[in-house]
């Protein structure tokens, strides 16, 4: 009974503690667009206000299930802002304009071609996502790291917005999405009961799971930290560098502990008997 209480304790002091950054956020992204007249971050409300009402359009047509629900529409935004990433990349290849696009410069001052809308959008689910986890407490911990995930990126994201610079180098972060479907594939299979290590399928998306997960989530962080050490004498004064840099680290850490749970979760499935023997012990 007091350890019940104990994590009831955690969950509320958690809650309320990430439930106050969120309205501040929100508070200041209103007066952003009402106060100083920067309707190009509407697509911000409009990112928040779509992956809301498709989780109301599952929630209504598939299932009930709060997990199943956040799940079903975190996979559609890793699709959607995948693609994105990809289409904006290709994009300026194919416009010739690949030369020094990743320069600091380039990164830094310049905005590529779709860059800012896609960036606002997926900042929108990231606080859409953030409220449905503190409504249905999707989370665990007195500092779960889901929620101080969002919060990190919520504070990096909208900065940059707000003053229109690393927007490039943000982008570049997302390429970590294509990580996140093979993630979230992995468990809306798993409430679908599809649990069979031996299946092709389910082999296949290990693979894809562990492709991404080192590729296009470890490397790329990694590479794009490095990018900041070796490029951090040329910007200027303030708080560009100190707060990419602390975004970044956040990130590498969140990514090690997820290799960590992917990792127990790839020997827990491929071993079943074992783990759950373990388990009993």
């Amino acid at each position: 009974m007091a350890r019940t209480s104990h994590t009831r304790n955690d969950h509320n002091r958690a809650g309320t503690f990430f439930l106050a950054t969120l309205i501040l956020w929100f508070i200041s992204v209103l007066f952003e667009i009402l106060f100083n007249q920067r309707r190009e971050l509407y697509s911000i409300i409009a990112g928040a206000f779509f992956f809301q009402i498709t989780n109301w359009a599952i929630r209504f047509l598939v299932s009930r299930d709060p997990l199943f629900v956040n799940t079903s529409v975190s996979l559609l935004h890793s699709t959607i802002t995948s693609v994105s990433v990809v289409f904006i990349l290709v994009n300026q290849y194919l416009n010739g304009a690949s030369n020094g696009m990743f320069e600091h410069s380039q990164l830094v001052g310049g905005t590529w071609q779709w860059a800012y809308p896609a960036l606002c959008f997926s900042c929108g689910y990231f606080a859409y996502d953030q409220l449905d986890m503190l409504l249905y407490r999707l989370y665990s911990g007195l500092i779960p790291s889901i929620l101080m995930h969002h919060l990190i990126l919520l504070i990096c994201f909208t900065l940059a917005l707000y003053r229109n610079v690393t927007v490039n180098y943000l982008i570049l972060t997302l390429i970590c999405e294509l990580h996140s479907i093979f993630l979230h594939v992995r468990k809306v299979r798993r409430m679908a009961g599809v649990r069979d290590a031996k299946s092709n399928i389910v082999k296949l998306e290990w693979v894809l799971n562990w492709v991404t997960f080192i590729f296009a989530r470890c490397l790329s962080h990694i590479l794009i930290t490095i990018k900041l050490l070796r490029d951090a004498s040329k910007f200027e004064k303030g708080v560009q560098l100190p707060f990419a840099l602390f975004g970044m680290v956040g990130m590498n850490l969140l990514n090690a502990g997820l290799g960590i749970d992917l990792f127990n979760a790839f020997r827990r499935e491929r071993n079943p008997l074992r783990s759950s023997h373990n388990h009993q012990e």
